[in-house]
């Protein structure tokens, strides 16, 4: 089982899960849930329990510490999120 951190707060997840059905719970905003738009983008600490970026992550050039939620899923492990 996987962990997301955000706020003080614990989210267990499945190993290999999506982070977008938690990131939707605790109210990060998706507008597209395509990789498109960046409305999802979250500041991550533990990226390495991730998967790696996807070509929509790439295409935005984003800070490597900074995914969008709607890409990328937990292989294992704990991370903790800033939205």
């Amino acid at each position: 089982m996987a962990k997301i951190i955000y706020e003080g707060d614990e989210y267990d997840i499945k190993d290999a899960e999506p982070l977008q059905e938690v990131c939707e719970e605790i109210g990060i905003p998706f507008g597209c849930t395509t990789g498109i738009c960046g409305t999802c983008m979250v500041e991550v600490e533990g990226n390495e329990n991730l998967t790696p970026l996807t070509q929509e992550e790439k295409d935005m050039e984003l800070d490597p510490n900074v995914r969008l939620a709607c890409q990328c899923k937990i292989n294992s492990g704990t991370i903790k999120i800033r939205f």
